[in-house]
């Protein structure tokens, strides 16, 4: 099995078997929501529909970009994709970086005949720009598996834990921006669970990017899983990155774009509170991984459990809407309230 696609399937592996959760917390047991007892509202009538990228998505909720490139990725996605068309959510695909290099893996992302609706997001890892990717290679990306955008994701404290990961990130902002410009459908920058402070997301947003996803710390630390691959540093930036609720915040204060959530986002309840410190949808990874790779069927129950889960909460803050949730704003208490201070 070639590098790349070897790589992909140890990933899966260590994520569903090993524990890789991040020391630190996303900061979400520090935000309170402010509970109305008396809402004066039907349950019925939450509506949790937003426009994202010019779609409309019944909930603001996305599948995460998690994997591609093996066969069991491609079930996977699948799962993912199905259960997020008949959610009315959107998905995106695992760096498609593998599918570039072998063009018989693209059906391993491919999944618009399951999803023919869905906001579908492609993916191209930043450091590859360096290697000589450009905008040929994220068209390809895109328009292979017709999709509707594209996410160029930030690893940098992953690849350089690996012992064959990328070290050179020169002329990133560069090559986005140019891809930005040319590449003719929205993108979207997206973190790896380390977070985006509010300097990186003013240089995102001058390049022209639609959307910023800024993947906190407190959810997956991608350094625990390449210390599972023989990374003999892995561990030790076990708990690197800005906490998830810290980078919304820092991130919604800096720019005027959408701010994407995720990064320790497990159910409805942590989606809201990323939600009222500012993020227009959250990104939502391992609990909807665990589900897929058992049948699509569980999938979709835990995207409704967690689309019901946040509808409660709207109701319990007494917001019909996720423009009137999002003029509520929450409490914001102990570690994560001082960091929030300082930015």
């Amino acid at each position: 099995m070639p590098e790349t696609e070897s790589r992909k399937s140890d990933h899966i592996k260590i994520v569903l078997e090993k524990d890789v959760q991040h020391k630190g917390s996303a900061g979400f047991d520090d935000v309170l929501l402010i509970h109305n007892a008396m809402p004066e509202m039907d349950f019925d009538d939450v509506d949790t529909e937003i426009e994202f990228l010019g779609k409309k998505l019944a909930a603001p909720v996305l599948v995460s970009g998690m994997t591609g490139g093996t066969a069991e990725a491609e079930r996977i996605n699948r799962n993912l994709a199905r259960a997020a068309e008949e959610a009315g959510v959107g998905m995106g695909v695992g760096s498609q970086r593998a599918m570039i290099e072998n063009g018989k893996l693209m059906s391993t992302y491919s999944v618009r005949d399951v999803a023919p609706r869905m906001l579908l997001i492609g993916n191209i890892g930043a450091a590859q720009f360096a290697k000589g990717y450009g905008v040929g290679e994220c068209r390809t990306a895109v328009e292979s598996i017709k999709a509707d955008a594209l996410a160029i994701h930030l690893n940098a404290a992953q690849e350089l834990v690996q012992p064959e990961g990328d070290r050179n990130w020169k002329g990133i902002i560069s090559a986005v921006r140019q891809v930005a410009k040319e590449l003719g459908y929205p993108v979207i920058v997206k973190e790896t669970g380390a977070g985006i402070n509010g300097d990186v997301a003013k240089a995102i947003e001058a390049a022209g990017v639609k959307a910023i996803d800024v993947s906190g710390s407190g959810g997956t630390s991608w350094t625990a899983v390449e210390s599972f691959r023989n990374s003999p540093v892995g561990n030790t930036f076990n708990n690197w990155g800005i906490p998830t609720a810290v980078a919304v915040a820092w991130c919604k204060k800096s720019v005027k774009i959408p701010i994407l959530a995720s990064g320790g986002i497990y159910n409805g309840l942590d989606a809201a509170k990323a939600i009222s410190l500012g993020a227009s949808a959250c990104t939502i990874a391992r609990p909807l991984l665990r589900a897929a790779v058992t049948s699509y069927e569980k999938t979709k129950a835990e995207l409704e459990r967690i689309i019901r889960e946040l509808r409660i909460a709207m109701f319990l803050t007494g917001s019909k809407n996720i423009k009137q949730f999002q003029g509520r704003k929450p409490i914001v208490t102990g570690k994560t309230s001082e960091m929030m201070t300082q930015i």
